[in-house]
């Protein structure tokens, strides 16, 4: 099966995609890697979805809100981080925007005093590194190759650091079986304990909420589309109870049921 994931070759995305497919291309932006999925450009898509230590990734989130698709798999992959450089006397470091954070602290203290450049990618920095002596990069200590050395691994600030990912395929492939949900909220409305109101059910019936998060719709200021994963499949009779409370409640919006899924740990 053909996937289609944020590139170039090396990334943490690839490698996470290389968990479901045989066949891994790649797009420059996580809403191209949504938009080709929902045009039926390609069966499959692995985008990142959560950082365990800088949150959530927002553009895959705007992204499922606007495309219509289903996540049918969970990748959470940890995250390992290396030091690369052709050597020592370096003054920037290059890499994306989330691994620079995610190895604020030992940059800080070790070289207080580089610039840090964001790209596109991990992998895109390591080609800067290779193309530039006075370029060194963050990503994973596979990618050093024969032209890069491993001058510090294991550089993120704290050891558990890992990614989710999600699988997503076209809506139609939408499944009700497994163990996590993902669901999209737009109430289309703004009350004095409206969120109260669309975590009930779930409390009610025992379901244990592993992420809610509001992004903005776009529509006006201060209105908010909810992105809510609970620990239940849509199979499950007190699942389809909570969520047609929540229909009822945002009947002046939607509710989305992006799908059913299982977790799959990756070692990256």
């Amino acid at each position: 099966m053909k996937a289609v994931t944020l590139g170039p070759e090396g990334t943490y995305s690839h490698r996470a995609a290389g968990a479901i497919a045989d066949e891994v291309e790649f797009r420059e932006s996580v809403t191209g890697i949504v938009a080709a999925v929902a045009d039926g450009a390609a069966p499959r898509g692995v985008l990142p979805v959560e950082n365990s230590i800088e949150g959530s990734v927002t553009e895959s989130l705007d992204a499922l809100t606007e495309y219509e698709v289903a996540v049918v798999r969970e990748l959470v992959t940890p995250i390992r981080h290396a030091l690369l450089a052709q050597g020592s006397d370096f003054d920037t470091v290059a890499s994306h925007s989330q691994a620079l954070a995610q190895c604020r602290a030992f940059l800080d203290v070790e070289y207080p005093d580089v610039a840090l450049e964001a790209v596109a990618s991990t992998a895109q920095g390591v080609e800067r590194a290779r193309e530039d002596p006075t370029i060194a990069a963050i990503a994973h200590p596979d990618t050093a190759g024969d032209d890069l050395s491993v001058l510090a691994e294991g550089i993120q600030d704290q050891a558990s650091n890992a990614t989710r990912f999600v699988a997503i395929a076209p809506r139609a492939e939408r499944s009700e079986a497994g163990g996590k949900t993902s669901l999209v909220v737009y109430p289309n409305d703004d009350y004095p304990g409206l969120l109260l109101d669309l975590l009930e059910p779930f409390a009610d019936r025992g379901i244990n909420l592993t992420r809610a998060e509001s992004r903005p719709s776009g529509e006006r200021l201060g209105d908010y589309v909810f992105h809510i994963d609970v620990a239940a499949g849509l199979y499950e009779e007190r699942t389809q109870e909570a969520v047609e409370a929540i229909e009822a409640i945002a009947e002046e919006g939607w509710v989305c049921r992006l799908g059913s899924y299982d977790t799959e740990h990756v070692v990256a």
